[in-house]
């Protein structure tokens, strides 16, 4: 998916809205069990009732590969009946150089290799340039760099300060930008401290976020368009847990659809207030 793609269908379903498969064999509820691929099941279930709401969508990988080739199998179903339209995110967060990235990159982006046709996927940027760019060589394919994500032990490196007053994630996301561009770059910002989403948004004005954190980890909807929205919205603001297990009983999915409806509402009134739509 291009840019142009990702900002048309913002307009179009007025929502910057990314849904968050995290499906938990444990959590999911108990009358799927007895389906054949009951994780399948639920995320098509989930697809259905979100898909007007969602412009995105985040299977964490994790998730998937705790479960071997038969939740690999569930995943690559999952792909398949997630709408053309919408833009594909595996949450994988990979971080190796090389021929090493440049597979992990043909597990997620080549469809002949691996049967995966991801639009993006999440990279750690630790070990340099060498781990990103491979990433970057895939046509219409995204790299989500982590910038600054929302976990409590993100203090211990990304806010140190360094010799040039800027903290590390500022530096992450000033050299993370001369490597591509804001049309194959993308930036994970975590959603809880509104002053450190501006201060990304500083350094790289024109790039999209995709924003974990709002709603079950304390994030603010609001703070995070104050904070992070530009001119072309920029934001994909994620939601699992709020959503997908709304409810464990049999409603699951219409009660998924109606928490998704919550966000896509509010997002229009910030898309209209912004006058993005």
């Amino acid at each position: 998916m291009t840019r142009e793609e990702l900002i048309e269908q913002i307009k179009i379903k007025k929502s910057f809205l990314c849904v968050g498969l995290d499906s938990d064999i444990k959590k999911i509820p108990t009358h799927l069990l007895r389906k054949e691929d009951p994780i399948f099941e639920f995320n098509k279930a989930i697809i259905v009732s979100t898909k007007a709401y969602a412009v995105a969508y985040k299977p964490n990988i994790a998730f998937y590969e705790s479960r071997g080739a038969e939740g690999m199998e569930s995943l690559r179903k999952t792909l398949e009946v997630i709408p053309k339209e919408c833009f594909t995110i595996a949450d994988a967060k990979r971080g190796d150089i090389g021929n090493t990235a440049n597979m992990y990159a043909k597990a997620f982006f080549d469809k002949s290799s691996s049967g995966f046709d991801f639009d993006s996927i999440t990279v750690a940027p630790y070990m340099g340039a060498d781990s990103v760019k491979p990433f970057l060589e895939f046509e219409k394919k995204w790299a989500i760099v982590l910038g600054l994500t929302s976990n409590p032990g993100s203090i211990d490196f990304q806010q140190k300060e360094l010799t040039n007053s800027k903290r590390l994630f500022e530096e992450v996301a000033s050299t993370v930008k001369t490597w591509g561009t804001d049309s194959n770059l993308m930036f994970v910002v975590g959603a809880t401290r509104g002053v450190d989403i501006a201060a990304v948004r500083k350094q790289v004005p024109n790039h999209f976020f995709l924003v974990p954190g709002v709603g079950s980890q304390g994030g603010s909807l609001s703070e995070v368009v104050e904070f992070g929205m530009n001119k072309d919205c920029g934001l994909l603001v994620n939601s699992s847990r709020g959503i997908i297990y709304a409810s464990a009983d049999v409603d699951f999915a219409e009660r998924a659809g109606q928490e998704a409806q919550k966000l896509q509402l509010q997002m229009h009134d910030h898309l209209k207030t912004n006058k993005i739509i």
